[in-house]
């Protein structure tokens, strides 16, 4: 396949403590449909008026409801004319997408909702939300300080079509009482092949605990495996895709999978999550897991309340690459378009105000997601929870997702049933690979390809 696109130029970080650390990220496709960016540009904001109310449709991303609602009520305590209705959409970011879809055929839609990183770009294409550059612009949101990588996930067409607000990155994360058990290093394996070495220890040294399962424990799978099993596809030289080339069944990706099934079913060190692997890690049954920076506060709340130990460090790297195999990932807020301008622009007021400098710090301070603002100022936060800055630093070494996983409308989906057959069902690799890379190529060749631009 290919594609004329955008290709994102490596960006510089500042601040945070982030360094001048130069990141590759890929921008989104260019694609034929200009239409949103054309009509948000030709609306002139002067004349319009805020609307009165408004509604924000939330899955609440790592229990942040607390947090939502304060910030709320803090904006409409500086806005006393426009009231925040908070919506749960759901509890994940499918269940909020498919809520906001079914909504397009009414007209009552929620005007401000949290899309994850494989959901914007579908949005952009059914042209269901507008364009913020201009809006923002009206609301006197200059946009120069977010962080440049996270703000241009969202960009194609010269358009950003939605901000940064609950971003992150998967973290390893460990019991350390269960790995000095072991008599293992207490921090995160440089290499999964290192962590092959210490985890028949661990599961050995623990195994006597009530309820103790495994010394690894993969994500839930329908909670976003084609995410985190990024990481042991570029460690092993894979990926889902290379650009829009579906690579999901080259030599390099099934070796990097049958490791993955090796560790569950040949070696026996391994097990996948039915839900939550945070959960299984605090509940004492497995000794590490990958998860997102957004569980961050809360595992490390539950885990203190059990007095257990838990660490975090990056993610492990593989036999062809030790780094950058963490990918970003999260979610941004937009705004709909089968709306009123009053309304819409009382959104962009509100979205403004979410991920303001001392906003962002507050959520992450509550949460563990990544500080969207280059002035947000985290020296409190990280005082508080230090593990935040392991977070922050492995930002440096983060590499956009492969774009068969968020540019093909549900291939993250499909992937994850591949990883169940693969991995719960003991299926070939070879051959699931195989089908998968077909449905990819059909998903690409039937909804995606027919709108990019030659």
């Amino acid at each position: 396949m290919s594609a004329q696109f955008d290709r994102r130029r490596f960006m510089a970080l500042s601040g945070l403590g982030l360094g001048a650390t130069a990141l590759a990220a890929c921008s989104g496709p260019s694609t034929s449909g200009g239409s949103g960016a054309t009509a948000a540009a030709a609306t002139d904001w002067s004349k319009v008026k805020p609307a009165a109310k408004i509604s924000f449709m939330s899955s609440h991303p790592g229990t942040s409801q607390p947090i939502e609602q304060t910030l709320i009520d803090a904006f409409q305590s500086a806005n006393p004319d426009i009231k925040v209705d908070l919506i749960t959409g759901g509890s994940n970011y499918e269940e909020v997408a498919q809520k906001f879809q079914t909504a397009q055929a009414g007209n009552n839609v929620p005007d401000v909702v949290v899309a994850s990183d494989v959901w914007w770009f579908r949005y952009s294409l059914s042209s269901t939300i507008v364009p913020v550059d201009e809006i923002l612009k009206a609301v006197n949101d200059k946009t120069s300080d977010y962080n440049t990588t996270l703000y241009d996930d969202y960009k194609y067409d010269n358009a950003h079509w939605a901000v940064p607000y609950a971003r992150s990155t998967p973290l390893f994360y460990y019991n350390k009482d269960h790995f000095k058990a072991a008599g293992v290093p207490d921090r995160a394996p440089k290499s999964w092949e290192e962590f092959a070495q210490w985890a028949p220890k661990i599961k050995a040294a623990n195994a006597g605990q009530p309820g103790y399962a495994n010394a690894y424990q993969y994500p839930a799978l329908a909670g976003y495996a084609g995410w985190t099993l990024q990481n042991v596809l570029w460690g092993y030289g894979g990926g889902w895709s290379k650009e829009w080339d579906i690579t999901a069944d080259s030599d390099a990706t099934v070796k990097a999978l049958q490791w993955v099934q090796d560790t569950i079913v040949k070696d026996g060190w391994a097990g996948v999550s039915s839900k939550d692997a945070v959960s299984d890690m605090t509940a004492g049954a497995v000794s590490s897991t990958v998860s997102s920076t957004g569980d961050l506060v809360g595992t490390i709340k539950a885990a203190k309340a059990k007095n257990m130990n838990i660490g975090v460090g990056f993610l492990p790297g593989g036999p062809v690459s030790t780094s950058p195999v963490c990918p970003t990932g999260g979610a941004g807020l937009v705004i709909a378009k089968k709306t009123s301008p009053e309304r819409q622009l009382a959104s962009a007021m509100f979205v403004s105000f979410m991920t303001n400098a001392a906003n962002t710090a507050q959520f992450s301070a509550a949460t563990g997601y990544m500080p969207v603002r280059t002035t947000a100022d985290m020296s409190s936060v990280i005082s508080k929870t230090p593990e935040i800055q392991v977070a922050l630093d492995q930002l440096k070494v983060t590499k956009s997702q492969d774009y068969a996983r968020v540019f093909l409308p549900g291939a993250d989906q499909e992937m994850a049933k591949a990883a169940a057959k693969f991995m719960n069902e003991k299926a070939d690799v070879k051959a699931t690979m195989t089908a998968l890379s077909a449905t990819l190529e059909g998903i690409y060749n039937k909804d995606v390809k027919p709108k990019l631009k030659s």
